[in-house]
C-alpha cells in the first residue's frame, strides 16, 4: 500500500494525529483521554509515517531512540510519585503548584507530570515495535 496517494496525503495525516494525540493527552484530566489513548494515536501516527516514508525517515524524525523516549517518559512518571514522597504525602498523591507566567496564573500538577511520561512510554514502546516489524518485513 505504498501508492503515489497514500505517500502524498501521509504527512498531513500524522501530523494531524500527533496534533490530536496531544489534544487528547491534555484533556485526559477533565474528560475521557489522557497519556496513553494520546500515546497510542502518536505511535500509530508514526507507524503511518513509517509505511509511507520509510522506517530510516520515521528515525531521522524522531531524533531520539524509541526505547529512550520510553524510558524517559518512564522516569517521568517515577518523578511524579517520587514529588508526592519529598512533600510528605502518601506516593502519587497528586500535588498542584500555580506559578505565574507572563503574567498568567497556570496550574501545574504531578498528575499532569504522570500522565505525559505515560504518552512517552507508550509512543516510545509502541513505535520501537512498529519500527523493528516495519524493517522487518522490508528484508
Amino acid at each position: 500500500m505504498n501508492t503515489l496517494i497514500f505517500r502524498t496525503i501521509a504527512p498531513f495525516l500524522v501530523a494531524l494525529m500527533l496534533l490530536f494525540s496531544v489534544f487528547i493527552l491534555l484533556r485526559g484530566h477533565n474528560e475521557p483521554g489522557g497519556g496513553f489513548i494520546g500515546g497510542l494515536i502518536a505511535a500509530s501516527a508514526l507507524a503511518i509515517y513509517g509505511i509511507a516514508a520509510g522506517v530510516p525517515a520515521v528515525r531521522r524524525a524522531i531524533l531520539f531512540h524509541p526505547l529512550s523516549i520510553a524510558g524517559a517518559g518512564l522516569m517521568m512518571s517515577a518523578l511524579a510519585g517520587l514529588i508526592s514522597i519529598a512533600a510528605a504525602v502518601p506516593f502519587m498523591t497528586g500535588l498542584w503548584v500555580h506559578p505565574s507566567i507572563f503574567g498568567v496564573e497556570v496550574s501545574l500538577s504531578t498528575v499532569m507530570l504522570f500522565d505525559i511520561g505515560v504518552y512517552f512510554v507508550v509512543v516510545g514502546a509502541i513505535t520501537a515495535i512498529a519500527l523493528a516489524l516495519e524493517e522487518r518485513e522490508v528484508e
